[in-house]
């Protein structure tokens, strides 16, 4: 190609800086520089989105480049086609001549080819004597050859980016088709849990799947969907482990003997007189305070109606599954205030603050102990901070936790779901814990 030329187009057509950018980029070939003219076509196919190009111009390249005579593109062979409509017409599918001049301007636009026009606005050639060509006018696609590298570059770009959403759609149907087959299961076999409400959120987020999506679109309602299954599994699990303990229960209870009916002594010591004797030798100021008293962990008693993790209540307090602290303070933002510094950066700190929280909301220390024992100290403060951002709505927040308390013994409370409906109330915002 004549580097460096500048020309301008024929006729009523204006001159832009674009076209005056393209043919300067056009004139930077490097030396000896070669790519197959088919290759780079299917690179220019993947790419299309990227460079702007529709695929009926594709048509028209596709038609042009027909017209160079040798597969390899470089610049010693020149670079200037020069087909006549017709021609050119008849290699673009019988295009009709407007819609024609129309993708031509499409790939001039896009810098995949130049016009090098003629004084008279025709495409020729003119030859030497030996027949070789002097000079033409017609269509440079030095650009082609100028962007072999950006263009190569765009085309992996595009064939990595449909991989990973195919691959994200394929994780997001598998994923639905496991939550819709938990559900049934666990309603067809009676398993406690709020399944209505879990099929309710998973419609929800079946709902919000857009026809044409992108993979960022997916990967945010995978993850969701991955919360909703884990927590299915989690409520399944439990109720499996529940029933293997009622069968191991059962057949301790056929084979137990005691050879001496009126001994006190049992197998295992009683955790609810160990306290009680703790506590009374505390009120008589005889013995120290016991390691439970003072790490504030609930202490079971007749009156309080709290119930500890014991083989009475296998479940309470060790099954209720936790959440990265992360996502907590996604849903919860609300209690970063009331953390040490304004900001909490561990489980200890959020703990700290669902002291000061639960002071503040009126809940009273026994209720607060009983969450710790069925749900576990982490857990229970995960509770505080969804009650406290959803403190408008709640009424009587102690009455409340004790609620959820006992729903966790009986394996009917899952804490997935309300963290994901808060979540999406604070519309997806994240604040940094510290």
């Amino acid at each position: 190609m004549e580097s460096g030329y500048v020309t301008t187009p024929f006729g009523r057509r204006p001159m832009s800086l674009g076209m005056l950018a393209s043919q300067q980029q056009a004139g930077t070939i490097e030396p000896g520089m070669m790519r197959s003219k088919w290759k780079l076509f299917r690179a220019i196919c993947e790419a299309r989105p990227a460079l702007g190009v529709t695929d009926r111009a594709l048509t028209v390249l596709d038609a042009l480049l027909t017209f160079y005579p040798d597969d390899e593109i470089s610049e010693e062979k020149g670079l200037i086609v020069f087909p006549s409509n017709a021609q050119l017409s008849l290699r673009a599918r019988g295009m009709t001549p407007a819609t024609l001049r129309r993708h031509l301007a499409v790939l001039v636009e896009a810098g995949l080819i130049l016009r090098k026009d003629s004084p008279n606005g025709k495409r020729y050639a003119r030859r030497d004597r030996a027949g070789a060509i002097g000079e033409a006018y017609g269509f440079s696609i030095a650009p082609l050859l100028a962007r072999a590298v950006e263009i190569e570059n765009l085309a992996a770009q595009a064939v990595a980016d449909r991989e990973l959403l195919r691959a994200t759609r394929e994780r997001l149907t598998i994923c639905r088709r496991d939550i819709s087959k938990l559900i049934s299961a666990a309603i067809d076999e009676a398993v406690p849990g709020d399944w209505e409400q879990m099929t309710v959120m998973f419609r929800a987020l079946v709902a919000r799947i857009p026809r044409v999506a992108s993979t960022e679109e997916l990967a945010s309602l995978l993850e969701e969907m991955g919360l909703l299954r884990d927590e299915a599994v989690n409520l399944l699990e439990r109720q499996i482990k529940r029933e293997k303990l009622d069968a191991n229960e059962s057949q301790i209870e056929r084979h137990k003997q005691n050879s001496n009916p009126d001994s006190t002594i049992e197998l295992e010591p009683s955790f609810d007189t160990k306290q009680g004797e703790k506590a009374a030798a505390n009120n008589e100021g005889v013995a120290e305070p016991s390691d439970s008293q003072r790490l504030k962990l609930p202490r079971p008693s007749a009156g309080s109606g709290g119930k500890a993790p014991n083989a009475a209540n296998p479940i309470a307090g060790h099954s209720l599954k936790s959440f990265p602290l992360g996502l907590v303070l996604q849903a919860c933002p609300a209690i970063l205030d009331y953390g040490p510094g304004g900001a909490i950066a561990n489980w200890r700190d959020l703990m700290s603050a669902a002291v000061v929280v639960r002071s503040m909301l009126g809940v009273s220390p026994s209720a607060y102990e009983e969450a710790c024992a069925g749900m576990g100290p982490e857990n229970a403060a995960t509770v505080i901070a969804c009650i406290l951002e959803r403190g408008g709505h709640i009424n009587s927040p102690g009455g409340y936790l004790r609620d959820l308390t006992r729903r966790t013994e009986r394996g009917e409370f899952a804490i997935g779901p309300m963290l994901m409906a808060l979540v999406r109330a604070n519309g997806g915002a994240k604040r940094h814990a510290g």
